[in-house]
């Protein structure tokens, strides 16, 4: 069984020490002593972990006692308590005896009882980073390689092969090759697109691909943030230089230099801050809020909109110059409903990651659930469905997530044919009767995933009998069946 931590009690009134000992002998190893001299012959002895020492005693004062404890024994946490509450013991008790707390009397068993714990954390705290500290001095070629490790794994993560999930076939080859074509060179960036299209993770492949890849990455929305907020957040601010800047601040700017900064909807910001964003991009130097003082920063700027810039520099929402300092390379993210085939092997990396987030495993998405997202527009895009995914691993009851478990407007969805799908059966070869009976097909396959597969409601809604539908649906081969397997990684 675990030792109890060890507690050294001081008192010169033997009543008050048999007081302490018997509310905290359940909790502690309670020790204790009437005089300074007992005290010291514990203290040589016993594994004592927080001292708790009367301030009036006769011969020496508890903070004196504690001062010479504190150069003997440093790691021991000493408390006072005391019924005199003279303000120049509590100040030479803090400033010379380094007293973690000052009890005073009458003091309430439970409350004594919290305090001592609480010394007892920070005890167990103040050893466990000195073993720490001794470890990193002992190992640094460890420590070395493991951020060497982790510099590459993040690199794998983000790497325009590997990081941005695409099929063979997809319209984002154009953009990863942008994307590493583009990395090794220290020039900003201007990614565009939709929300959620994965802006951001382009952002880091450009860091994690480039020079300054060993360098810190940092980001900010700047649609989220007033102006003063943001150039604080950007710039940082010394104390007092507005309304609750309690303390100095050190801004992204200065936190990124040598790295990069990502700065999200950059198309919401003001015509005020971009003034000032532009004199930052222009000097290569930031000024904190309230202060005179000017410092310099090397960062890489890297930003990206949902907005159509250009228009806004028409509409003058948008500076002109900051534009041309912005963008000197532009990459268009396109959307999730440009790219079906991509939407497959997306799911599927969404659906490992979830897995491992909720902790929650299955085998992997029917081929019918992923028909159907690939017929839904994903407005939200790569955000969007990896909502929708997390939400049917959480309602999944079987080893693959189907169709049923699908959101209702995404299902309604599916039977929307573009125009490209209806003029390909228009001008589809076959009789009449061929054509028509694909386009029956199209609509008894969509009745059937939108009320999961329950004949009797499909056959009701589409006048037909149970055994008509039955033969149409075996003539057209129309089962529920086909699941695709999440391969790897794997989850445990």
């Amino acid at each position: 069984m675990e030792s109890l931590p060890g507690i050294l009690v001081i008192d010169d009134e033997p009543r008050s020490l048999e007081s302490i000992e018997r509310i905290l002998g359940d909790d502690f190893d309670v020790h204790t002593a009437t005089n300074t001299q007992d005290a010291e012959a514990i203290l040589q002895k016993e594994w004592i972990q927080v001292l708790l020492c009367d301030q009036r005693m006769p011969g020496e004062s508890g903070v004196d006692f504690c001062t010479r404890v504190r150069a003997d024994y440093p790691n021991i946490i000493r408390m006072i308590i005391s019924g005199y509450t003279d303000s120049s013991d509590i100040i030479n008790a803090i400033n010379d005896g380094g007293i973690y707390q000052f009890i005073t009397k009458p003091w309430h068993p439970n409350e004594l009882i919290s305090k001592l714990k609480n010394a007892v954390d920070l005890f167990r705290l103040q050893r466990e980073n000195e073993l720490l500290t001794v470890e990193l001095k002992l190992k640094p070629d460890t420590i070395e390689q493991a951020m060497i490790e982790k510099r590459r794994s993040l690199k794998a993560r983000y790497d325009w092969d590997q990081g941005i999930v695409r099929s063979p076939d997809s319209c984002m080859n154009r953009v990863c090759e942008l994307v590493r074509n583009v990395a090794p060179f220290d020039v900003n960036v201007v990614l565009t697109g939709e929300s959620g299209t994965g802006k951001e993770l382009c952002a880091r492949a450009l860091h994690y691909n480039s020079l300054r890849q060993d360098k810190p990455f940092v980001a900010e929305n700047c649609g989220a943030l007033p102006d003063e907020l943001l150039e604080s957040e950007l710039f940082g601010h010394k104390r007092g230089a507005f309304t609750g800047a309690t303390d100095d601040h050190i801004g992204l700017f200065e936190m990124a230099s040598g790295g990069t900064i990502f700065l999200d909807e950059i198309g919401e910001t003001s015509p005020a801050f971009q003034v000032k964003l532009l004199r930052v991009l222009q000097e290569g130097e930031i000024r904190p809020l309230g202060s005179n003082t000017r410092r310099p920063v090397d960062v890489r700027v890297i930003c990206a909109t949902n907005r159509d810039l250009e228009d806004d520099i028409k509409n003058g929402n948008f500076r002109q110059d900051l534009f041309y300092r912005l963008a000197t390379f532009e990459i268009a993210i396109p959307p999730l409903r440009e790219r079906l085939h991509d939407i497959a092997p997306l799911a599927l990396k969404i659906l490992n990651e979830a897995m491992q987030q909720l902790g929650k495993k299955v085998k992997g998405i029917s081929d019918e659930a992923l028909k159907c997202f690939e017929a839904y527009q994903w407005p939200g895009n790569v955000r969007e469905m990896q909502n929708e995914i997390k939400r049917m691993l959480v309602l999944g009851q079987q080893d693959y997530l189907g169709s049923e478990l699908i959101s209702p407007h995404i299902l309604h969805a599916t039977p929307e044919e573009s125009a490209a799908e209806m003029e390909h059966l228009i001008g589809t070869e076959g009789s009449l009767k061929q054509r028509m009976e694909t386009l029956e097909a199209r609509i008894i396959k969509e009745a059937l995933i939108r009320l999961r597969w329950n004949k009797t409601q499909v056959a009701q809604e589409l006048g037909l009998s149970r055994v008509g539908l039955r033969n149409k649906m075996e003539r057209y081969g129309l089962e529920k069946n086909g699941k695709v397997e999440v391969i790897k990684p794997e989850v445990a």
